[in-house]
């Protein structure tokens, strides 16, 4: 999104035992079978409610699983080299930007080479092992006011003023002629077929991958703000009004749009931006037309409005718990995964926002099933939103979102904690039935472990590890069902 100063008046607005070393080379039968273990990430088969109430994506093997990962693509080319290397650093999530406008530039006329790069991102990503999330993205609506999304030919303005503000991008919803292109968009027949059609016909390209993990069906949905649209009011009631009418009929008409070519791929609504305020959505629930149980998630985004309109980040403005009050009630009514599908602040460098990035990344876990940080870049001093400096490192105060963590998780998953002082991790996990024979998988990224790791495992004697490949993996074949354990990691 990159909020910047439009919506602020709203937040005023809204607030009036022993521990036995596991050697890394078992010889054993479990040993050997988890050397046979592919490097790919699983893809999410279902979900599990566990007994906190909340719903997690899991895999074939009842495992749950946690994913992390960059987006790309917005106006940039993605290259195999950046797949591999976003691979490389242990992320298993790749959040695909895509736009209307590209696949199809003109009315009835879809740009082939384009489906073909798709196609061929999602290969790469079967090829190194990352999950793609494909995000139908606007900002702005789209090419028609200066940003990207909805095609020219699909943009109606009735003839409306349009004055951009240099300033402040965001203003620019707020136009006249914006709103009455969403009016149209969301209202006229033939637009709503048309976008249907479009995203049908990606999703007939990319079915089959087993890189797809799905689709993120709208970016950052906005509508018409009756009134004087900088009014907070009027912002939070034309919100609740978009969610409750326009924006969930659009929703509907998509899923059945890709379920018509495509029954297995994972598809995720997302909430208007005031959920960044504390907002709960006032989204309806949804119903899954394909055989079998729902695939259907949740993906909103997790930004700080005055983050975004450049203030270093307050820790006693309460930004965090308000957003996790605020997300928490809807995907556990609906029983929905949860995907945050951006966060993270321009810059790290303040300490304010560094503290920010470190709070996220401990906050998601508690709610959401994975996330894609905003965005994989490199920058000098992590500019703008790049994740990465310009030698390709981890951007100054953006560290934690390059730290291990547990991606599959035999058993249900508990406390999970990294110090980068001391490289020392751990995990607490309670051992399940269904899933004693699995391996729980923990990421080792080179930037937290350039020298190797080595692993112990408290309360499981006969706990089998093995280490490869930036992985560690971790067996409890004879734990009984209820017991938590808790596996360290430390640098090698």
């Amino acid at each position: 999104m990159r909020l910047r100063r439009a919506v602020p008046t709203l937040l005023a607005f809204l607030l009036a035992f022993g521990t036995a070393l596991v050697p890394d080379t078992p010889a054993s039968a479990e040993a050997a079978a988890g050397k046979a273990e592919s490097t790919a990430v699983a893809a999410p088969a279902g979900t599990v409610t566990t007994p906190d109430g909340r719903t997690r994506l899991t895999d074939r093997q009842g495992r749950i699983l946690a994913l992390r990962g960059l987006n790309l693509g917005k106006t940039d080319t993605v290259t195999e080299k950046r797949v591999a290397r976003l691979a490389a650093e242990g992320f298993t999530l790749l959040r695909l930007n895509i736009q209307w406008e590209k696949v199809e530039p003109a009315r009835g006329q879809y740009d082939t080479a384009y489906l073909r790069y798709l196609d061929r991102v999602l290969g790469w990503a079967d090829r190194h092992g990352v999950l793609v999330l494909v995000d139908w993205h606007q900002d702005v609506f789209g090419p028609a006011f200066g940003h990207n999304g909805i095609p020219e030919w699909a943009t109606r303005t009735d003839g409306l003023p349009f004055e951009p503000n240099p300033d402040d991008w965001f203003s620019d919803y707020f136009q006249p002629a914006v709103q009455a292109a969403f009016t149209h968009l969301y209202d006229d027949p033939d637009l709503r077929a048309a976008q249907a059609r479009a995203y049908a016909r990606v999703a007939t390209t990319l079915r089959g991958h087993r890189s797809l993990l799905g689709y993120d069906l709208f970016n950052e949905p906005f509508g018409p703000v009756p009134g004087d649209p900088t009014d907070p009011a009027n912002q939070l009631a034309a919100s609740v009004a978009l969610e409750r009418d326009r924006l969930p009929a659009m929703y509907r008409r998509l899923i059945r749009a890709v379920r018509a070519v495509d029954h297995q791929a994972w598809l995720f609504v997302e909430p208007t931006v005031l959920v960044g305020q504390g907002v709960p959505t006032s989204l309806p629930g949804f119903t899954d037309p394909r055989p079998g149980a729902d695939r259907l998630g949740y993906a909103p985004h997790f930004y700080d409005t005055a983050v975004e309109s450049g203030q270093d980040w307050d820790p006693s403005g309460g930004f965090i718990e308000k957003y996790e009050a605020a997300i928490t009630a809807y995907p556990a009514t609906h029983r929905l995964p949860v995907l945050v599908g951006e966060w993270g602040p321009p810059r790290a460098t303040t300490p304010g926002n560094a503290e920010l990035i470190q709070r996220q990344v401990s906050s998601m876990p508690g709610f959401a099933s994975g996330w894609a940080m905003w965005y994989d870049c490199d920058a000098a001093q992590g500019g703008g939103y790049c994740v990465r400096d310009a030698d390709g490192r981890p951007a100054p105060g953006k560290e934690p979102a390059f730290a291990p963590y547990a991606r599959a998780v035999a058993g249900t998953p508990g406390p999970e904690s990294y110090a980068p002082a001391t490289g020392m991790y751990r995990l607490r996990l309670t051992a399940r039935r269904t899933t004693h024979r699995a391996w729980t998988e923990i990421t080792l990224p080179a930037t937290a472990y350039p020298h190797g790791a080595r692993v112990s495992v408290e309360d499981a004697p006969d706990a089998v590890v093995r280490i490869a490949d930036g992985i560690a993996r971790v067996r409890l074949p004879s734990t009984r069902p209820g017991t938590t354990v808790t596996v360290t990691i430390t640098a090698g």
